[in-house]
């Protein structure tokens, strides 16, 4: 990027753009676009090429503005403003019958006008000293845990391995070679910033793109990071999966994400949750749900079975004669937790199983059986003429 590129004014640069995403773009799809550029750009990845380096400088500029949304807004105000010219010929505050505070102070919602407009967005007010970096909270991180059917229902908690931006670990941020000495940096006289032209009657201040608002600069860029400052790291944290979690349920852990920068907060991990079938037994909601197999001769004279529950001991279900295969039992309270500590229900359900072999005598009893009900038309409603 050239010179003029770099030192030209922020309220200029299309950041929509440079993230390859449009103004009406949502925070996550500006989030989702700035992580695969800053991916494919960063300097570990691509240590010889300068271009991608200014790239993913670029790329994390117009993240820092576009990706917070109080930011965006100002930025936003301030291009609309410029997009209709709302400077007045001439120059000056009140030139040519416009003044230009309260012109300011209208588009900013009636706050304080042009400093306070521009102030958070371009780290300083015009007129107005270097306000010191602000601090920003750290990035929102996802992860995924598979944890076993019963985990899911009664609580458990895992490790999970994380990731993340951070400071480099070698330079601890500084983006300067260890044992080397910074010196002040000589295009903002060690400010961090410097002053751009506006319209040509006004000045304001942007982050110098020399030291990136460091005030100091190193001869000798860091080995690992190549001078931005930035690296991985990676850590282990204990995460608790509550009781009666779901399969695909979205878990939300304050401050466990990204460390923020400059004393600012950290962001939050969300887990999703991945839970493994069970072998016999399924969900539906809070309770528990069983296929039971039963015989016809059970269904049609009625019997008592066991039927098993999850980390408990078995039940008797009573039968009556003549239940048909397919009825759903429910056994009370033998289900998952809830959250205020209640139990869903078991939901057993009788299914007959039709043996694949008979031994002799079983044949000759169901031989009987069918002799002896042959007189009943099972069928015949499927041919009675409709009415």
């Amino acid at each position: 990027m050239s010179d003029d590129g770099i030192r030209s004014d922020w309220a200029t640069k299309d950041f929509y753009a440079e993230l390859g995403v449009t103004k009406s773009a949502t925070t996550d799809e500006i989030k989702k676009a700035y992580r695969k550029l800053a991916r494919a750009n960063h300097p570990d990845s691509n240590p010889d090429d300068k271009a991608k380096h200014e790239k993913f400088k670029s790329v994390a500029e117009a993240y820092d503005v576009i990706g917070e949304p109080a930011k965006r807004k100002k930025y936003d105000e301030a291009r609309d403003m410029f997009r209709r010219g709302g400077f007045p010929a001439g120059g000056g505050f009140g030139g040519g019958g416009v003044n230009m505070e309260d012109l300011l102070r209208e588009r900013a919602g009636g706050g304080g006008g042009f400093g306070d407009l521009f102030g958070d967005l371009f780290g300083g007010g015009f007129g107005q000293g270097r306000r010191a970096p602000r601090p920003a909270r750290g990035g929102d991180l996802e992860t995924t845990a598979t944890i076993g059917f019963s985990d899911a229902l009664d609580g458990v908690t895992v490790s999970l391995r994380i990731s993340s931006d951070s400071a480099c670990g070698t330079c601890n941020g500084t983006g300067g070679k260890p044992g080397t000495r910074p010196h002040v940096c000589g295009t903002c006289d060690g400010s961090g910033q410097i002053t751009a032209s506006v319209g040509g009657a006004f000045t304001m201040n942007e982050t110098c793109p020399a030291c990136g608002g460091r005030q100091l600069v190193y001869d000798d860029p860091c080995p690992t990071c190549h001078g931005s400052g930035r690296g991985q790291s990676a850590r282990t944290i204990q995460a608790k999966i509550p009781a009666g979690v779901k399969d695909g349920q979205r878990i939300r852990l304050r401050g466990k994400g990204a460390p923020g920068e400059g004393g600012g907060p950290a962001g939050d991990l969300y887990v999703v949750v991945k839970v493994s079938a069970h072998r016999v037994f399924g969900r539906k909601g809070e309770h528990l749900t069983v296929d039971v197999p039963v015989s016809f001769a059970e269904l049609a004279l009625g019997a008592e079975i066991k039927v098993p529950t999850l980390g408990g001991a078995p039940v008797t279900l009573r039968i009556p004669a003549g239940t048909p295969s397919g009825r759903t039992f429910r056994v009370r309270n033998k289900g998952a937790l809830n959250a205020d500590g209640s139990r869903g229900d078991l939901l057993a359900t009788v299914e007959v199983q039709v043996p694949g072999t008979l031994d002799a005598a079983a044949r000759e009893a169901l031989e009987a059986f069918a002799s002896a009900t042959s007189g009943t038309t099972l069928r015949a409603g499927l041919f009675a003429e409709d009415s």
